[in-house]
């Protein structure tokens, strides 16, 4: 197989909002959603996110779980699995909260048109992986982190992000914790957004694994046909 096995995780409100219109972040979900959440993480080679998800929220991406941890040195692998960061540009801020916070491997992935200046700055603190001319080639980004060795890759966002990696039928399972709240706003991101498509026979299509009650919400995980 030359892509690695990617999931969705997310956390949204009832009416499928995951941010206020200012992208400003809610808390979703409870604790036990953020165990579920930490041993997601554990047990996964990589976390990727999009750099506006970085931006708005600065992410440490890191496990939380001292036990879960351990248990990764025990296996011989690093506390943290490695952090990356889809950034077409190279914004990526050298003061964010996933250089400074917890051990593990940093990437940036990026495109020829970023600037060296800031390529020069974010190399002292992440390897960086060039994948596309202007925007970043996802297939060729995930074929080079499953020759890196990274297997199971667990996606944070944000919303474009998804749309990208769903639409070009990179993802194969999204779970989404869904909370008892309503955000409202009509430019409030959504779990997917991007273009979107055009017709009904366009969509992807989900086939339901299971739906539980979690905290005060609902947790649905689902399977993507390829």
């Amino acid at each position: 197989m030359s892509l690695p096995y990617v999931f969705i995780n997310a956390a949204m409100s009832a009416d499928g909002k995951i941010a206020s219109s200012e992208r400003r972040q809610f808390r979703l979900s409870g604790r036990l959603d953020f165990a579920r959440v930490d041993e997601l993480r554990s047990k996964s080679d990589a976390i990727i996110v999009g750099i506006e998800t970085v931006l708005s929220d600065d992410p440490s991406l890191t496990v939380k779980s001292s036990q879960l941890r351990e248990m990764r040195q025990r296996e011989g692998i690093p506390e943290n699995p490695a952090r990356i960061v889809i950034d077409s540009r190279a914004r990526t801020p050298p003061d964010a909260d996933l250089f400074k916070k917890g051990e593990g491997e940093r990437i940036i992935i990026t495109t020829r048109r970023a600037g060296k200046e800031k390529l020069a700055i974010l190399k002292q603190q992440a390897a960086i992986i060039i994948a596309g001319n202007d925007r970043v080639d996802l297939h060729k980004a995930l074929r080079e982190l499953k020759h890196r060795g990274y297997n199971t890759i667990m996606v944070e966002g944000g919303a474009a992000l998804n749309w990208s990696l769903i639409h070009d039928g990179l993802v194969d399972e999204i779970y989404t914790f869904i909370s008892n709240q309503i955000i409202g706003g009509a430019t409030s991101p959504t779990l997917v957004d991007g273009s979107g498509y055009a017709a009904s026979d366009e969509t992807t299509r989900l086939t339901l694994i299971s739906a539980e009650s979690l905290d005060s919400g609902v947790l649905i995980k689902w399977h993507i046909a390829k």
